[in-house]
């Protein structure tokens, strides 16, 4: 498994449009959501051990938030036919059995994870109401022990956000496998 971290775009880069299909059989794009405050798009899969790790603390600041009009989105852009974890079919199952209360879509030509300059999973970008990235770092400062977490990064960017308050311009790259490229 090859660790990479965020590539760390330039906060105030505006959120790109998508076009994909999700384990609810629906297309979603950026407008989608446009009602929403907040969108949180989250470059993630099924095999890998970073994701899993936070994959709970994932699911529970989408509850935390989603009354506040934050919206996670869940993007998958590995080869699944190199890696069938990935697949389509294993996403589904994934989400059911973890009660997922987000969309889960994947990237097959993985346009979209190049678009965001997206390297690992999990990859955030966070962006508000304008749609301009405001947070793209890691969930927090522990990925391995959540009994050991004691700053949480994603949830603080969240807040600032909602109460219109500045977010730190000093943020840590989230960190994980690198994503599955297909091979041409």
């Amino acid at each position: 498994m090859a660790l990479l971290e965020s590539t760390m775009p330039p906060l105030g880069t505006p959120a790109h449009n998508f076009l994909l299909d999700g384990i609810d059989g629906k297309t979603h794009s950026l407008e989608s959501y446009s009602e929403k405050e907040i969108i949180v798009i989250i470059f993630m899969c099924n095999h890998c051990p970073y994701v899993k790790a936070v994959l709970k603390r994932i699911i529970d600041l989408q509850n935390e938030f989603i009354d506040y009009g934050v919206q996670f989105i869940g993007i998958n852009p590995n080869d699944a036919i190199r890696y069938p974890d990935d697949s389509l079919e294993n996403m589904k199952i994934i989400a059911k059995e973890n009660n997922f209360s987000f969309p889960y879509l994947v990237d097959p030509s993985q346009e979209i994870a190049k678009l965001y300059d997206a390297v690992c999973t999990p990859d955030l970008y966070v962006y508000g109401k304008d749609r301009k990235l405001a947070y793209r770092g890691r969930i927090d400062d522990n990925w391995e022990h959540p009994k050991k977490v004691t700053q949480q990064d994603l949830k603080l960017a969240l807040e600032n956000i909602l109460a219109r308050q500045l977010v730190a311009k000093e943020q840590i790259p989230s960190m994980g496998c690198s994503i599955k490229w297909k091979t041409i």
